[in-house]
């Protein structure tokens, strides 16, 4: 539940980050009667993310034995990869959000109406592509039976929700967010989901027999901390534990941590001082 709920919330407040942004501009400029082209955008792009959602899910439940194992294997590494990208982007962009929409926003306003539902579709688009890949990767990697995968689309639930309740408030103004502290700290997060969707991902493959190099079995807790109950179970749902993992597997989980943490905490200015002025602060 825990890794669906970060994910979704993540995922979400960014779609709600950019509707909020572009209609309080509208309201900025009183165009506010272009408005309805920003909410048809965003619900075509809705739909089609819910569609992509339906369409991942189904097919993982067409597969069986190996051809499961190397689906889930696959889909979960291309969600760590796009994960990946997207914490890295974010935290060179994420305090410069606002005026680029602005700009776009300008442009489209002389294009024509289509022009700026097209920019609500594929900004809202590409996070709901995302969110199903994550989600799925999520259901699969961090839960243990099908009670666990309820448990992560009801955590998926509350995050976008809760991102839905965030982004009405940014755009009446009931709350201020700095958004460079809000990506910093959901990105670290991510990178420990992502450790454990990418050690998940490495199992899968490697029952499929796809790796079937340091398959051995690094430790097993299975009789001390189980991951099926307890303690053991919140820890698979938040970091994608398991009790008897192979060495490709512990591998993998910390050679992610180590190599990604790093070069996402090391000093801005060390990778790109030309934008950090712009970003010291960003409230929306």
């Amino acid at each position: 539940m825990g890794a669906a709920f970060i994910v979704a919330l993540r995922e979400g407040i960014e779609a709600a980050l950019i509707v909020s942004i572009l209609l309080a501009y509208l309201r900025q400029l009183g165009r506010r009667d272009r408005a309805h082209l920003v909410w048809w955008g965003t619900a075509l792009a809705v739909a089609i993310s819910a569609a992509v959602a339906t369409v991942i899910f189904a097919l993982g439940g067409e597969f069986e034995g190996v051809g499961e194992q190397v689906f889930e294997g696959l889909v979960t590494l291309t969600a760590v990869s796009v994960l990946t990208w997207m914490i890295f982007w974010m935290r060179r962009q994420g305090g410069r959000i606002r005026s680029d929409l602005q700009d776009k926003v300008d442009s489209a306003l002389l294009t024509g109406g289509l022009a700026l539902a097209a920019l609500a579709f594929t900004a809202v688009l590409r996070e709901g592509v995302e969110t199903s890949l994550f989600l799925y990767a999520a259901a699969k990697g961090t839960a243990v039976d099908a009670g666990g995968v309820g448990g992560q689309m009801v955590g998926a639930f509350l995050g976008l929700a809760l991102a839905v309740v965030g982004g009405v408030l940014l755009y009446r103004g009931g709350i201020r967010m700095n958004l460079r502290t809000f990506f910093r700290v959901t990105g670290s997060i991510l990178i420990v989901v992502a450790a454990g969707l990418l050690a998940f991902s490495v199992h899968e493959l490697q029952e499929a027999g796809w790796l079937s190099f340091f398959t051995s079995t690094a430790f097993n807790l299975s009789a001390t901390l189980p991951d099926d109950h307890g303690v053991g179970t919140v820890l698979h749902g938040l970091i994608g534990y398991n009790a008897d993992p192979s060495l490709l597997e512990v591998f993998s989980w910390v050679g992610y941590l180590v190599v990604v943490a790093t070069l996402y905490f090391r000093p801005r200015s060390a990778v790109a001082p030309r934008i950090a002025p712009a970003i010291e602060r960003s409230d929306v």
